[in-house]
């Protein structure tokens, strides 16, 4: 799905500056953050409303002035709630190569033998301070920018290692390991098939489960059926499609897995809360 992908495999910002920064409100096409995943590392911090995380297969509420930091590889959602938040994507590796002081602490993070803390309040005052200025920074995008940006990626690291915010020695029992890699093969599944008139069966069958098994596994991964989810990715991709091209709203629609314009408009409008025509004139 392009910029969509759920296995987001892509170049975040430049080689030499590997930031990516992502302000998303209720008129962005991917206001609600579908179950994805990437090598590179997120933050996120929520300006307004209410985030409902999924990082694996646990969740959690952060509301405005919280924090998320994302491990590499982790899949993770999140179902705003008259939310405003913003994100970066960065690639760690740009830590390794200039310093070899610093590559010793960040390849603990990168090899994984520590997991930072996924969630700091307004309480965790250094690390709100470092983060908040870290996005101004890249949001603002004032002359010099870079270095603040820099800068506060070390100055949060810092953070983290002074005040011990991780963990050691972490182990992920096999069940849980297996079933995450199993929801993660079928939203891959999705990602390639999307446009087709996938069934509850052929969903089932990517991942060697019945129909009846699947349908509660993935409501408890998720915690949204298998054609809810469906429909939601493919809302999602017409969204991005009437943002930004010319194309009419049934070819859209057709192209992105419905077959009935009147369908579409209806599942459009219980994602979105407006018709496809008001969305692209907003």
């Amino acid at each position: 799905m392009q910029d969509l992908d759920h296995n987001e495999d892509r170049l975040r910002g430049t080689y030499d500056f590997p930031f990516e920064f992502h302000h998303i409100d209720q008129a962005h096409p991917r206001y609600v953050m579908s179950y994805h995943w990437h090598v590179e590392y997120e933050i996120i911090r929520i300006l307004e409303g209410s985030l409902t995380v999924t990082l694996d297969e646990k969740s959690f509420i952060a509301t405005a002035g919280d924090i998320i930091f994302v491990h590499s590889g982790i899949l993770h959602s999140g179902i705003p709630d008259n939310c405003l938040y913003q994100c970066i994507v960065f690639d760690g590796n740009v830590f390794l190569k200039n310093n070899s002081v610093c590559a010793g602490y960040m390849q603990k993070i990168i090899h994984q033998e520590i997991l930072i803390y996924h969630h700091f309040t307004p309480k965790h005052i250094e690390i709100c301070n470092t983060i908040n200025s870290l996005f101004d920074s890249l949001w603002k995008r004032e002359p010099g920018y870079e270095l603040t940006v820099i800068g506060q990626f070390y100055h949060f690291f810092g953070i983290i290692f002074s005040n011990h915010y991780y963990l050691e020695s972490i182990t992920r029992a096999r069940r849980d390991y297996k079933r995450i890699l199993q929801l993660k093969q079928v939203l891959d599944f999705i990602e390639h098939n999307y446009t087709g008139a996938l069934t509850l069966k052929q969903l089932s069958a990517s991942v060697s489960m019945s129909p009846k098994y699947f349908c509660r596994f993935f409501s408890e991964m998720t915690h949204q059926t298998p054609m809810d989810y469906l429909n939601r990715q493919r809302i999602e991709r017409a969204c991005y499609e009437i943002s930004t091209t010319d194309d009419s709203i049934t070819d859209i629609a057709y192209r992105n897995g419905f077959n009935d314009l009147s369908y579409f408009i209806r599942t459009f409008k219980k994602y979105k809360g407006t018709t496809p025509g008001k969305y692209k004139k907003s």
